[in-house]
């Protein structure tokens, strides 16, 4: 049988020769000292050293987010002695992690002995989802800590798939039980929640509802942007009771709905003519996501739409948090894959859906948008 279309040949023949060449030792020692191959050789060998020390990077980024050096750097300058002190650890023990945190952009030396915020890491304070998430990696790695045997058992069984029990148990949990994944994704929102709505005119519709919106985070910046739309949410009972709390508190009470329900088993409610799903299409594998878009075809009015914001694969300029990031981390959580804008809008037409389009936004590699239209 013939394996490969006659294009695909010639990739082949190329990827062999191209591979036989950079796969060279001596190659590589010959680029390095050339002038004009030297750039190219250089930053293959950062990109192939970040790889490897990757899981280092990422484990300074712990400790500095676990000693709160970015909050407390971001007044100004502190001396070492102090940091170590606050800290409980030896100077020598500090000054290795501020040099560490310095080399991958954290923090920058002031003078001989103090040490500032560095652009990146007030970037990354910022971001107070990113700050969050990086603290729920040890979930994460624990689980990545043998990724082969991760492999092999098929996903979840561990850590993160304890956290995130909703994937498995759908409908099940008290507000408590709920809070901790609740928390993480309401901190995680703001960014994305901003990126979505520029991308999409929310103001030509009367009601939306947010389907797996969490504790509401989403509507809450929809209702700020929009303030005449009116808003649902729909989502666990026990998700929706501490939605409904937080509306409350925050005198959205009127603007704002939050119905418990399982989006999988439960109607939709009616009369909304946009619906969305902010990262949630991706949690879940292809029966029941497919049966999610079944569900929001067969509740919406004819000409209403839905907004499936999240990070998808294939995206040029943000491959890496597609099939690398999310791949492994929704195979350890136990449910749901990565998806192309393509396979996404195949899943649209078979469930249901007239026609969609993608929406460009600001920054893919934090989400990307399509639209369906019912």
């Amino acid at each position: 049988m013939n394996l490969f279309q006659s294009s695909d040949k010639w990739r082949v023949r190329w990827i062999n020769w191209r591979n036989a060449i950079v796969g060279n030792p001596a190659f590589h020692r010959l680029a390095a000292h050339f002038p004009v191959t030297r750039p190219i050789a250089r930053r293959r060998a950062r990109t192939i050293f970040d790889l490897v020390a990757g899981f280092v990077f990422s484990q300074i980024l712990t400790a500095c987010v676990e000693l709160g050096v970015f909050d407390r750097l971001a007044a100004g300058p502190v001396a070492a002695e102090s940091l170590a002190r606050e800290w409980a650890m030896s100077a020598a023990a500090a000054d290795r992690l501020l040099r560490a945190a310095a080399a991958i952009g954290m923090v920058e030396r002031v003078g001989t002995d103090h040490w500032a915020l560095a652009a990146d890491g007030a970037a990354l304070r910022a971001n107070g989802g990113v700050v969050e998430m990086v603290a729920h990696h040890k979930l994460l790695y624990a689980d990545l800590a043998d990724p082969v045997a991760l492999l092999r058992r098929g996903g979840g069984g561990g850590a993160l798939q304890r956290f995130w029990h909703y994937a498995g148990e759908a409908g099940a949990g008290s507000a408590a039980d709920v809070a901790a994944y609740s928390r993480l994704m309401a901190a995680s929102q703001p960014l994305v929640a901003q990126d979505v709505i520029a991308a999409y005119p929310f103001a030509r519709h009367r009601r939306m509802l947010d389907i797996g919106g969490g504790e509401g985070r989403f509507v809450r910046s929809v209702a700020a942007a929009v303030p005449g739309l009116a808003l649902g949410l729909f989502d666990l009972p026990a998700v929706a009771e501490r939605a409904t709390s937080a509306f409350a508190a925050e005198g959205l009470a009127a603007q704002i709905s939050a119905h418990g329900g399982n989006f999988l088993t439960d109607p939709l409610p009616a009369g909304y003519d946009v619906m969305t799903l902010v990262r949630v299409l991706h949690d879940h594998d292809d029966a029941p996501a497919n049966q999610l878009l079944r569900n929001i075809a067969a509740a919406l009015p004819p000409g209403g739409r839905l907004v499936i914001a999240e990070p998808m694969a294939e995206t040029k300029g943000a491959e890496t948090i597609g099939d690398a990031y999310f791949g492994l981390y929704l195979w350890a959580m136990g449910s749901g894959r990565p998806r192309s804008a393509r396979a996404i809008r195949a899943m649209l037409k078979s469930a249901g859906f007239r026609r969609s389009w993608q929406v460009t936004t600001a920054l893919p590699i934090n989400v990307s948008v399509i639209v369906a239209q019912a």
